[in-house]
């Protein structure tokens, strides 16, 4: 008999009767985008859990961190990490800019930030780091560097909503935060995302970049494109946001059952969450060292063959895809991490017996 299959993850959703009773507004509206009510309901509700100065709704979390970077006019060079979704990646370079990457830490797979000065020029605008995993970047050194050298700090913080850092919301740090709202993410709006920032001034010009660059009916002062996040998604946030804490408890839960089944596996190690970090326990990803006696590629195979799907997040490094490798400089820690490095499902409703099943196939190696 074949074995159910395991994805490496699965959506958040609320109730079928929950979700159809919040988009019956819609009907009674006929309001399904352009800032309507549930949208703005949405935006208050997720400024008031991030307890942050500011957010902007878009639709995904690619272009509102494409408009992050646009918000601040800024040109030249951009420091970034290669341990990431291409996305990152993406945006730097298709706002003109050219990203320079930095090398990660082994302990965390964030950013190095002993690494960033070095990388420094007179044409160095920005940092935008990368809380991966939702694993916390040193965020007080990079923003002694930023303000230092008169940088900018975008916080790539996709996986990480829900995670706070000494008490407060991640959100609060840098000058802009990005959080993806991806169907794959903790929290979800089927697709979406949002910045969260200090600077009030930034809030008029978000909401123009994301509309066309429309002041108002009869004028557009600045070019812009089309990154509203609508009725359908917002409503689905909505549902989400009363669910979170919930499904946060029971990824939680699950991380502890892998953290003891594989705690004791020679040649796997394991991602734990840090002193003063709440987690929201978004992925578990494991490295595969040397003395594991199986190869990350050969242990990926036989999940598979069990019909367990884990993933190679990320693989391989930014800088070593076709469209950047040619100008990357080197980064051999992100490049070894990359060929080493699994995730494993993680998800609210994971069962504890699909747990057990997964470690036992890491354990037994067969």
């Amino acid at each position: 008999m074949k074995e159910e299959k395991i994805f490496v993850t699965r959506s958040s959703m609320p109730s079928y009767d929950k979700y159809c009773e919040k988009i019956k507004r819609i009907w009674e509206t006929h309001w399904m985008t352009n800032n309507g009510e549930m949208h703005n309901e949405l935006e208050a509700k997720i400024k008031e859990y991030l307890n942050v100065n500011n957010i902007s709704l878009f639709t995904n979390g690619h272009l509102a961190l494409e408009n992050a970077i646009k918000s601040l006019e800024l040109s030249g060079e951009v420091i970034t990490t290669p341990f990431t979704f291409v996305s990152t990646t993406h945006a730097i370079s298709r706002n003109g800019l050219k990203p320079i990457f930095c090398d990660i830490k082994r302990d965390d797979y964030t950013i190095d930030t002993a690494k960033i000065e070095s990388l420094i020029t007179d044409k160095t605008v920005a940092i935008i780091p990368v809380h991966v995993y939702g694993n916390v970047c040193d965020v007080e050194k990079i923003e002694e560097i930023a303000k230092k050298y008169n940088l900018k700090v975008i916080y790539d913080a996709a996986h990480a909503f829900g995670v706070e850092y000494n008490g407060k919301s991640i959100a609060n740090y840098g000058d802009i935060s990005m959080f993806s709202f991806h169907a794959t993410k903790v929290f979800n709006t089927i697709e979406g995302g949002c910045l969260a920032y200090k600077d009030n001034d930034l809030k008029i010009r978000l909401e123009r970049l994301k509309n066309f660059g429309i002041k108002n009916e009869e004028i557009i002062d600045q070019i812009g494109g089309n990154a509203k996040m609508n009725e359908f998604q917002a409503a689905m946030g909505l549902c989400n946001l009363e669910e979170l804490a919930e499904n946060i408890a029971k990824r939680k839960e699950v991380y502890l059952k892998y953290i003891e089944l594989l705690k004791d596996i020679e040649g796997i190690k394991l991602n734990r969450v840090k002193e003063n970090v709440v987690s929201n326990y978004a992925y578990f990803p494991i490295l595969v060292e040397d003395n594991y006696g199986l190869t990350r590629d050969q242990l990926y195979d036989l999940l598979m063959k069990h019909n367990i799907y884990a993933r190679k997040y990320f693989y391989p490094a930014t800088n070593e895809i076709e469209c950047y490798i040619k100008d990357a400089n080197k980064t051999p820690i992100a490049a070894e991490v990359s060929r080493r490095i699994l995730t494993l499902p993680m998800y609210a409703d994971l069962e504890t017996e699909n747990v057990k099943r997964i470690c036992k196939v890491i354990k037994e190696k067969r």
